[in-house]
């Protein structure tokens, strides 16, 4: 659908005469989906709109996805196909991120250009260069009926990459060189999906070696010498460790601290004044699943969960991140008074920002809203966001889709954002 507005010039001539929302003394970032948007952000005028409107609420910051999970880009590069068309519509051609960067500079806002990292396809579409060139990238997955690529698990949208793969580093070292280029001035760069696909992921031959070389001994049996699969009571498949699970563990996160220090090495030479951000879930005490350790060095993990070796907070990255989200996704705002259940004092808005404050060790994030997890009880939308900015350095709400289909929500991120000037510190 085609906005019709007023013309940029004229928006930002209006820039000193239209004053945002006072909430600005903390980030309020709005994370902009590729494929979610398409058709909506097909058009610069809609841009316009969008990104004036979220100013005057007193957004500073916009995340804006140039690289969705299919591994096609939203520049012009060679190494990479564009994404022109989705879902039957084919977008016209013109600049969408320096759109979004005129725009939203002219209104004093910063935009971080977001790729999905280790995901190069998109499963349900067979599509992307997993499917077109590389085949080998994709990650090895074992799973109770053994091993197979990730492509043949169509259950699974995104086509994780293995990260350790052949070549892969270096096309997404690449990738981040070439879109700094083009736009010098692009504030910064989140990484997402920087992690594998789960406990399944990699099982690949050369994940086998590169472990085996990490603890100088070679694996009888693998996969089984990792983990082997059992069914639990309830008849559910649940993983069993074995030998070598706590030092795989261990490995896994290395290997994603060191692609996350190769990355940012990459985004600083090119240009040092550019932000490295990244997003990740923030459920910690689980997210060694995907081999992240995103705590800062300094906090222990193996202090408080059985799964950590005494090296593991080694593998801590938080230092490198200059802008770090945290998905703060849970249906509860409030952490329940008195709770004595490990799950049950982080397992909220509240308890995960706390949680997460003694995990980074001091080192800034920003709290983020997945707003149609609460689109049962809108009210908790305007709740969380208070939550977060009161507790966290920052909210993010993901993603503007949501608010466009449901207009109505708009007004609980208004009141979430007034709210939270009104409301006293809970620090």
């Amino acid at each position: 659908m085609v906005l019709l507005l007023a013309p940029m010039g004229r928006l930002m001539a209006q820039k000193n005469a239209e004053k945002p929302t006072d909430n600005t003394a903390k980030h309020i970032i709005m994370w902009v989906d590729a494929t979610a948007n398409f058709q909506t952000f097909s058009h610069p005028d809609s841009i316009d709109y969008y990104v004036r409107k979220l100013h005057l609420l007193g957004f500073t910051d916009l995340v804006v996805d140039v690289r969705p999970v299919s591994g096609e880009v939203l520049f012009n590069t060679s190494l990479a196909p564009k994404l022109q068309t989705w879902k039957q519509f084919t977008r016209p051609d013109f600049d969408y991120l320096g759109r979004f960067i005129t725009i939203a500079h002219a209104f004093g806002m910063k935009v971080h250009a977001a790729m999905n990292c280790f995901s190069a396809g998109h499963n349900y579409f067979d599509r992307g260069p997993i499917y077109t060139k590389h085949a080998e990238w994709a990650s090895v997955q074992y799973t109770p009926a053994g091993r197979l690529p990730i492509t043949q698990q169509k259950e699974k949208y995104a086509a994780m990459v293995n990260p350790l793969a052949k070549g892969y580093l270096p096309h997404m070292k690449k990738l981040l060189k070439a879109l700094l280029l083009a736009y010098p001035t692009v504030d910064g760069v989140v990484l997402d999906r920087v992690r594998y696909d789960g406990i399944e992921a990699d099982f690949s031959d050369t994940s086998r070696h590169a472990f085996e070389k990490y603890i100088h001994h070679r694996v009888e049996k693998f996969p089984q010498d990792i983990f082997t699969w059992v069914k639990n009571d309830a008849q559910q498949w649940v993983v069993r460790p074995r030998k070598w699970y706590a030092l795989w563990i261990e490995w896994r996160a290395k290997v994603i601290h060191d692609v996350m220090v190769a990355l940012r090495k990459q985004v600083k030479q090119v240009r040092p004044e550019a932000l490295f951000g990244t997003y990740t879930g923030a459920w910690y005490p689980t997210y060694y699943e995907v081999g992240v350790n995103f705590a800062h060095p300094s906090y222990h993990p193996e202090r408080d969960f059985a799964w950590a070796t005494p090296r593991y907070h080694t593998t801590g990255y938080m230092p490198l991140i200059d802008f770090y989200m945290a998905g703060n996704y849970y249906p509860t705002i409030e952490q329940p008074k008195n709770a004595t259940d490990e799950g049950a004092q982080w397992y909220s808005v509240e308890g995960s920002c706390r949680q997460l404050r003694r995990l980074l060790c001091g080192h800034p994030f920003y709290g983020s809203v997945l707003i149609d997890q609460l689109a049962p009880q809108p009210e908790k939308i305007s709740r969380a966001i208070q939550t977060n900015l009161s507790l966290s350095d920052g909210v993010m709400l993901f993603d503007i889709s949501h608010l466009i289909a449901h207009p109505q929500w708009w007004n609980e991120v208004e009141k979430g954002l007034q709210g939270y000037m009104q409301q006293p510190s809970k620090e």
